[in-house]
């Protein structure tokens, strides 16, 4: 009688299993970017600490992998992904638990009793009303006493631990997934399997940006009020959304996912392919072999460093990673405040735009460098080509948007008309309830536009502010929200151009690795894939969402403040945030065009090249092999 073969002794349930993970932990990576303006928001963090948050699980990921990579199938590699997994489960939870800890959203009115001083009169001019003034004062310092409590003071660094759990918990997870195939599938379905791997692992971020589009229409709140509660709606430049949902739903998948992978076998059987045998043998090279490396290891290094083609895509690919960096991190937040749009509807733009056209863009390349059979010379350029293309869609982007809008005593600078009518009105000057007026300014309170008077509709929900009498007179009214930046009409082509230029600056992205592969010799390819990917991490993604963040935060014209310290931004000056943010941007592209624009010069100059015929994709063990064996031959070659 025939054995039953158990489910977790087939590579394509593992495949499949695999695919889940990836895609569980890559929606808690591209939703934590989009929530960044949402948690600065509802923190009162600046856009340099969310930059420095973002790119903190990188930190967690760089110390590890190596050591990781180093051990190879030494471990049971399923055991270890399951951990990883479970691990990454808690870095999730740990994410949200800031939520509970802290006390309710204040939206801006910490210092009046419910958040909600609309009905007693405080938000509104009293003029002369120097006593009331003054009683608000022990609710200042109440208030100021729960925001400056030590769970509120500890979110930031429990954030930024749980981001440094998670780049740990991913180490394990691709390396492992994708070794574990390969030595267990048959040499037909292998590359196929892979491929499905890497394509979750291209959209999964895409999935992270439209669930945050989905959950970030909640209020963060929702779990502690009711709906009629809640005096906010999602245009309001105070409204904060469920931030917090999305890593629970996050940690509920990796904790499924994660259980399937503590019943796979160390080794499974393979599937029918008789070669699958001597893919098992690679495990020597953990007891011979590592000696082998380790001993070329620094031979190697210098060769693959002495290559100038080498040298000039690494640092092209630098420049574009910087510029990916700064785009997943931040573009959701430059268009919501640039063009006045919710949270929601920028991750939509990002999640279901942007990043699909650049995962397009990607495939594209491959396919033109089969179609017309380009080699090294030709990858060259069509990378600058691409790069050359982007930067035609991508320039027009700076002049498409509007100034700010009239902000009184704010923006202009020397505009402060209301400063005098409402100077008897005695407002808190820490107060933010931004109106907009009819006359089409822009006040961070009623009672800066010396509004007496409030209008509600049938469910005690604020319609506007009336008789404010710094508002173009004295029969001015004022509707409790933004004025906006009136860029509305530019959306449209911005998303196109945005679109366009993601998609043609990612035709270079195949290229640009074949360049890699095919510039090398055939024992460096693995320590030069190893070391491109070490770079990414120490100068693009680790560096660059904290420079990204800085240059945002030199356009703000208004800082919030909680009990005399400084927290997040609360107006930009457009202008410049478009300028700034889009020019860094720029730079980077054009460092990358230079990169590849050299590198198609010494190409050039060094004509025409042999194919080299082991440029295939080869084990570890082989390539070791190989170097050893040259070694022995010619022992004094380099």
């Amino acid at each position: 009688m025939e054995a039953k073969v158990s489910i977790f002794s087939s590579v394509k349930f593992f495949v499949a299993c695999q695919s889940l993970l990836q895609l569980s932990q890559l929606l808690v990576s591209g939703y934590m970017k989009s929530s960044i303006s949402t948690i600065e928001r509802r923190f009162g963090l600046s856009s340099q600490k969310s930059g420095l948050l973002a790119a903190f699980n990188e930190v967690g990921n760089t110390l590890l992998i190596v050591f990781v990579s180093f051990l190879g199938s030494r471990v049971h590699r399923p055991r270890a992904i399951g951990l990883g997994a479970l691990l990454a489960c808690l870095a999730s939870l740990l994410m949200a638990l800031p939520h509970f800890l802290s006390g309710p959203y204040r939206h801006g009115d910490r210092r009046f009793p419910n958040g909600d001083p609309t009905w007693n009169g405080s938000i509104l001019c009293r003029a002369g009303s120097v006593a009331a003034a003054n009683a608000t004062a022990p609710l200042s310092n109440r208030s100021c006493g729960e925001q400056g409590s030590s769970a509120h003071e500890g979110v930031y660094p429990l954030l930024l631990f749980a981001q440094l759990l998670l780049g740990v918990a991913s180490v394990p997870m691709q390396p492992f997934g994708i070794s574990y195939i390969d030595d267990h599938a048959s040499k037909k379905n292998s590359p196929l399997y892979l491929g499905i791997l890497l394509a979750v692992t291209a959209i999964g971020p895409a999935f992270g940006f439209l669930s945050g589009a989905f959950l970030l229409r909640f209020y963060v709140d929702f779990d502690k009020m009711s709906a009629d509660e809640v005096q906010l709606d999602r245009g309001d430049l105070r409204w904060v959304g469920a931030w917090w949902l999305g890593f629970l739903v996050a940690s509920c998948l990796l904790l499924v996912t994660a259980v399937p992978y503590f019943f796979f076998p160390r080794r499974m059987p393979p599937e029918d392919d008789p070669e699958a045998d001597e893919k098992r043998q690679l495990d020597i090279f953990q007891e011979d072999g590592i000696l082998h490396f380790l001993k070329s290891f620094p031979s190697m290094l210098c060769r693959t460093l002495r290559s100038p083609v080498y040298l000039l895509v690494v640092l092209a690919q630098i420049n574009l990673a910087a510029m990916v960096a700064g785009l997943a991190t931040f573009m959701s937040k430059f268009i919501e405040k640039q063009f006045s749009q919710t949270a929601d509807f920028s991750n939509v733009m990002i999640g279901g735009v942007s990043i699909p056209l650049a995962v397009l863009g990607t495939v594209l390349g491959g396919v033109l460098m089969r179609r017309w059979t380009l080699g090294v010379t030709g990858a060259s350029r069509l990378c600058t080509a691409a790069i050359l293309l982007s930067l035609c869609f991508a320039f027009p982007l700076i002049f498409m948007g509007c100034p700010t809008q009239k902000i009184d005593g704010i923006f202009p600078p020397w505009r402060d008309a209301a400063a005098q009518c409402s100077s008897t009105c005695m407002c808190v000057q820490e107060s933010f309830h931004p109106v907009c007026g009819s006359d089409g300014v822009e006040f961070t309170s009623p009672c800066r536009a010396g509004c007496v008077a409030v209008g509600t509709d049938t469910a005690t929900k604020v319609i506007n502010f009336t008789e404010c009498r710094c508002v173009g007179g004295a029969g001015g009214w004022a509707a409790p929200r933004t004025c906006g930046s009136g860029c509305g009409h530019l959306l449209l082509p911005f998303v196109v151009l945005m679109a366009a230029t993601c998609l043609t600056a990612s035709l270079c992205q195949t290229p640009s690795f074949v360049l890699i592969l095919r510039t090398v010799s055939a024992q460096d390819k693995s320590l030069a894939v190893g070391i491109q990917y070490m770079l990414f991490r120490v100068l693009a993604f680790m560096p660059c969402p904290v420079v990204y963040g800085s240059v945002i935060d030199s356009t703000c014209v208004l800082w919030d403040r909680k009990c005399g310290k400084q927290t997040s931004c609360l107006y930009y000056d457009l202008d410049r945030f478009r300028h700034r943010f889009l020019g860094v941007q720029g730079v980077f592209m054009c460092g990358a065009l230079l990169c590849f624009i050299l590198m198609a010069l010494v190409l050039h100059r060094r004509g025409p090249r042999p194919a080299d015929p082991q440029a295939t994709n080869r084990s570890v063990y082989e390539l070791v092999s190989e170097r050893s064996k040259e070694e022995e031959v010619n022992p004094g070659h380099a």
